[in-house]
Formats: C-alpha cells, sequence, structure tokens
C-alpha cells in the first residue's frame, strides 16, 4: 500500500469495480466507466443547475455556462461559418465532457479518464467518422477534393494527394495523443512533486526543511494543471470545429 501512494504510476491503473464477462468478452464496469459516468452527470447537472433560474441578473453559475456557450459558438462560427453550427450539440457536449473530466481528475484520489488513451482516441474518432460520413453525406464524391486541392500543379497531384491522405489519417492520432500527453504528464509530475514532499517530510526536522522547495512547486504544478485541464479542452474544441469545417465546405 504504501508503494501505492508513492508511485505515480498507480493512479492511472483501472480496476474492476463489478465483473462482468460476456462470453468471451470483458465488459466490467471499471473505475474508469465510474468516472466517465460522474462526468456526464457532473457536467449535465451544473448546466441543468446553471440554466434553471435563467435572469436578467445571472448569478455566477449562469455566467460561467453562457460564458462556456458562448466561446463554443463563437469558435464553431468563426471556424465553420453560420452552417457549422448544426454540429454544435456536439461540439459543446464534447468541450464539457473534456472540461469536467479534466477538473474531476483534479480532485485527490480521483480518476482521470482523459489520461487514458483509449479514451482521447474514442473521442477522436468520433470526430473523424463525423466528419467522413458528413462530408460523404452532404457532398458525395466531392468530399475527396479535400485530398487534391484546387490550384495544384498537374505533376504535383499525387504527391499532394499522399501528403494529404497521410496527413488527414494522422488527424485522430495527433487529437487523441495530445490530450492524453498532457494529462498523463501533469499528474505524473505533480504525483511526483507530492511524493517528494511525503518522503521528506518524514525524515524529521532536515527533510522538513528541504521540503519547502517541492512543496512549493506541488502547489505552482496544481494551479499549472488546472489551466492545462481548460487548456486542453479548449485546444480540442478548436481542431474539432477545424476538421468539421472540412466536411461542410471541403473544397475550401
Amino acid at each position: 500500500m504504501a508503494a501505492d501512494k508513492v508511485d505515480p504510476i498507480h493512479q492511472f491503473h483501472i480496476t474492476k469495480l463489478v465483473p462482468i464477462n460476456l462470453g468471451h468478452y470483458d465488459v466490467s464496469f471499471t473505475n474508469s466507466s465510474l468516472f466517465m459516468a460522474a462526468t456526464v452527470i457532473v457536467g449535465t447537472l451544473f448546466l441543468v443547475m446553471a440554466t434553471s433560474g435563467r435572469s436578467m441578473v445571472p448569478n455566477r453559475w449562469q455566467v460561467v455556462a453562457e460564458m462556456a456557450y458562448s466561446m463554443v459558438a463563437n469558435i464553431l462560427r468563426d471556424a465553420a461559418g453560420k452552417s457549422g453550427m448544426k454540429f454544435f450539440p456536439l461540439v459543446f457536449s464534447l468541450f464539457m465532457f473534456v472540461l469536467v473530466a479534466n477538473l474531476l481528475g483534479m480532485i485527490p484520489y480521483f480518476f482521470t479518464v482523459t489520461s487514458h488513451i483509449i479514451v482521447t482516441f474514442c473521442l477522436a474518432m468520433l470526430v473523424i467518422s463525423t466528419v467522413v460520413i458528413y462530408g460523404i453525406w452532404k457532398h458525395g464524391l466531392h468530399f475527396f477534393g479535400l485530398f487534391a486541392p484546387s490550384g495544384v500543379p498537374g505533376a504535383l497531384v499525387p504527391l499532394v494527394t499522399m501528403i494529404e491522405v497521410i496527413s488527414f489519417l494522422s488527424r485522430p492520432i495527433s487529437l487523441s495523443v495530445r490530450l492524453f500527453a498532457n494529462m498523463l504528464a501533469g499528474h505524473i509530475t505533480l504525483k511526483v512533486f507530492a511524493g517528494f514532499v511525503v518522503t521528506l517530510s518524514a525524515a524529521g526536522v532536515t527533510g522538513m526543511a528541504g521540503s519547502v522547495l517541492p512543496l512549493a512547486m506541488t502547489v505552482a504544478l496544481t494551479a499549472l494543471e488546472f489551466l492545462v485541464a481548460f487548456l486542453q479542452a479548449y485546444v480540442f474544441t478548436v481542431l474539432t470545429c477545424m476538421y468539421l469545417n472540412d466536411a461542410i465546405h471541403p473544397g475550401h
């Protein structure tokens, strides 16, 4: 148990809470499942409570909800135009899920679902699948013009097309890895410095004096991680809107 408290990787371990097996498939309810459900519930409750008593003079919770709504709407409108607003429910839901999941992960002994690549990759694939399905449904074969930009000399079309295809296929990887890597690295670093504080504090007066610097770093990193939690949700939203623009305007 003592080693678990110091080990910075232990916080990312998946634990089965309710073992469930369907044939050869393990579909157990885990701590990751629990916190994904908690993320949806907390995000939903916040929005419901913040908007249930809408008034001309909003309270602080209503202000936060309206700021989040306006920010996502402006990002989507700027990236994809007015026609992109049809995707607002999807984009806003993704923003709230990532943001709430990141913030819940900052609470001690809670689980950070966005620190697992499988979760962030599924979110990224949802975005890319939406882009492809909507693009083909709306524009047909013209959607594939995305891979052969107009104005490119004929001799360079094969090379440019190959580059565009590789770039498109790398989108879900870069979108998921960016979020996963930032949350994973931040929490590991925070746990390492917090472990220094605990270890040095147990070494007597000299150790307690030496733990001041790691403690200060832990506080600073905690503040930074709260900022990163928001910035990663923001970046994920911006990139999502940019990718959706390709589905709406594949020729641009």
